[in-house]
Order: structure tokens, then sequence, then C-alpha cells
């Protein structure tokens, strides 16, 4: 029978039928635990607690991580005390934890308090970030916090949904639709520090056989308009300086290179990190689309993406951008939208279009998607 957690961590497993409950403490020291050199116990506005984000006084930033080792949570509730200061400051839970590279992801942000990105639903795929890709609702809320005291956090895991609570534990303050395929996995915290820790105490856990009621509902995502490119070609990563300068491909571009099918999602967001990691020397990958002319025609694509890209059409350079995190300015996110237009010369029969997506090492999306305004005369192939 799976262990119940209290005190630094409680687990409570609710077992099938009319079993009772049964609980286990764990203290944060325990095996059980696998914490990285950011994570450190200590006693905190009167509790043990963990904080995360300890650094040395030297230390730029700080990292915490904490995952229990031995946990597989599908469906259930997640509970957790935390607090922070008035600081630029990252905390929250990770869950469905298939590996480090691969989970889900509940976090606040402390110097962002009610603002509409004062926290963050995302998905992690292959170790990469999205919340370029997933931003306003409904992944995240605008929330005032409280300061230096500690607030109680609520996770309501259901299948594909999730309710989050603050406080309030009668009306969550976000609902949010579930990306990754997996549904299950450990759970973890994570902290990030930049000008200050954070710090969680009372973090229990009830893995539940039987998805629990959900209260509140997920603001609809905007969906794929007319037009819009829904299935998608990607090769496997390269490094993008190969690309540099190059205004017409050759075949030795793509050469060695194999395409693999990926289907965007509903709005018609294409996130590129399913497929494939992201790393030093392989932050590149091209997306594919086939278009057929009936005659050679000029079309308009709009499109948006994270965190370069070159287009091609028909191995000839048409559109290059670079809008990375504080690209522009410090208040320039690079979140991705159809913000940038193209206007491609298309020859009558097949065209190839391909948008070469380079994601900057800070990893906070890697996504595309694209849309024609006009599908007369012209239809995606395969």
């Amino acid at each position: 029978m799976k262990k119940l957690l209290s005190g630094s961590l409680v687990l409570t497993l609710s077992c099938f039928a009319s079993t009772t409950l049964k609980a286990e403490v764990i203290p944060f020291d325990s095996a059980r635990w696998e914490f990285n050199p950011g994570a450190k116990v200590e006693e905190y506005l009167g509790k043990t607690a963990l904080k995360l984000g300890h650094k040395p006084p030297d230390a730029p930033v700080s990292l915490g991580i904490a995952t229990l080792k031995d946990m597989d949570f599908s469906n259930g509730i997640i509970e957790y005390d935390i607090a922070f200061g008035e600081t630029r400051t990252f905390g929250g839970v990770k869950f469905h934890v298939q590996s480090p590279e691969n989970y889900e992801k509940f976090y606040m942000r402390a110097h962002q308090s009610g603002n509409p990105d004062a926290n963050q639903y995302m998905p992690i795929y292959n170790g990469v970030q999205s919340w370029q890709l997933y931003y306003g609702a409904p992944y995240a809320t605008p929330v005032k916090y409280k300061f230096d005291e500690w607030m109680h956090v609520k996770l309501v895991v259901a299948d594909k949904l999730v309710d989050i609570y603050l406080d309030d534990m009668e009306k969550p303050i976000l609902t949010s639709e579930l990306k990754r395929e997996e549904m299950n996995g450990t759970v973890g915290l994570w902290g990030l520090n930049i000008t200050g820790p954070v710090h969680f105490a009372n973090f229990d856990v009830t893995p539940m056989e039987e998805a629990p009621a959900i209260k509140g509902e997920a603001k609809p995502e905007a969906a794929a308009g007319s037009g819009t490119v829904m299935n998608w070609s990607v090769s496997n990563t390269f490094d993008g300086k190969s690309l540099a300068g190059k205004t017409q491909l050759t075949d030795a571009d793509t050469q060695g290179l194999e395409f693999t099918p990926l289907q965007a999602e509903s709005t018609g967001m294409v996130n590129l990190a399913r497929a494939h990691g992201h790393g030093k020397g392989r932050d590149t990958m091209f997306a594919k689309i086939n278009v057929k002319a009936d005659s050679a025609q000029t079309k308009s694509l709009q499109f948006g993406f994270s965190d370069a890209v070159n287009v091609y059409l028909n191995g000839q350079l048409l559109f290059s951008g670079n809008d990375p995190y504080e690209s522009r300015d410090y208040r320039f996110l690079g979140t991705v939208g159809f913000y940038d237009t193209v206007y491609l010369p298309l020859q009558e029969g097949d065209n190839e279009i391909l948008f070469a997506v380079t994601e900057s090492p800070m990893v906070n999306g890697w996504g595309m998607q694209a849309r024609f305004a006009d599908m007369q005369g012209i239809s995606l192939t395969e």
C-alpha cells in the first residue's frame, strides 16, 4: 500500500471502496526524497520548511528542486503552504513527473502579483518550458499574493483537468486542461531564486483511483480558424548556425534529416518540444508544410514562432526573424501569436515551405503556428 506523508510531506492514499486512509510522516531529510543543491530544510515562519533557491552569497541565481522518488500519482489532490517575499521569485509544484524532462507544472510568480501572469500552468516536454506558447487564460490568472506569510495552495487533478485553489478552498482561482498525454508519475517541488527564495511546508498528496470532482470550468482556448495549418512534418534537430547567411537551401542542408508528422493543438499551436529536446548543437528543427497551387499566385501567410525562424519557399529565403525573451526590451516576453506575415510567390503545382525554428538557450517555449488568409486556389498536401 502506498504511504501517506504528513508534516514535511503528507501522502494520503484514498483506497478503493470503504478502506480507511493510511498515513506516514516522511521528513524532508528522508531517503525517499531527491534534492538538488538548491534545496535546504530549515525553520521558517514558525514551520519546518523546505527552502528552494538556496544559494551561496556570491551566486547570481539558484534553482531548487525536490522530487519524491517512489510516488505514482495520477488523479487526486495536492496541497501545500507556500511563502515568499516581494521579490523576483518563482515557486510551485510539478506532477505527473515521468522524468526530469517531462512533467506538468504549476507555479507562482511573486513579482507579478496581481498581474495576468501572476502564475502559470504549463507542460514540460523533453526539458523545454512552454510559457511563451501557453499564456493568459486558461493557463494563468491575475491574483494578489500575501508576502512574507504562509498561503495555502490546493490542486485537484481529475483526468485531463486541474482545479487550482489559493487560500479559499471553496472556489478555484484557475481551471486548466492538462496538455501532456501521460497522466501519471511522481510529484515534486520547484523554486527559482532570482532575488529571493521560496519556502514550502505541509505538502500533502492524496492519490485517488477515481477522479475527484472539478468545481471550476476551464476557459476555452481560441480555436484555430479557417486556413490554419494543423498537420506538420518536423525534422530532427541540428545546429542552427549551419544556416547562417544561407538565402538558398541545397540538398546538403537537409541531407540526413528525417521528417516525422506532428499535429498542431486545437489552437493551431504546434509545440515542437513534443518531438525533440533542445541542447548545444541541436537548437533548430525544420517544420515543413507542402502547398499545391492551381496556378502561379501570391498568398499571404500569417505565422508565429519562438524564438527565431527562417522561412524558405522552395529553398529560397523569404523571411528571417529573431524574437527571444527580452530581445527588444526588458518587458518583451517573446510570446507566440499570429504577429508576422510573409507573402509567398507560389509556383503552379507543388510548393515546399520550410520553417527553420531555433530555440534560445533559455528554452522558454519552442513553437510554431501558421495560417493562410485565403485558401482559394491552394490546398495543403502531405
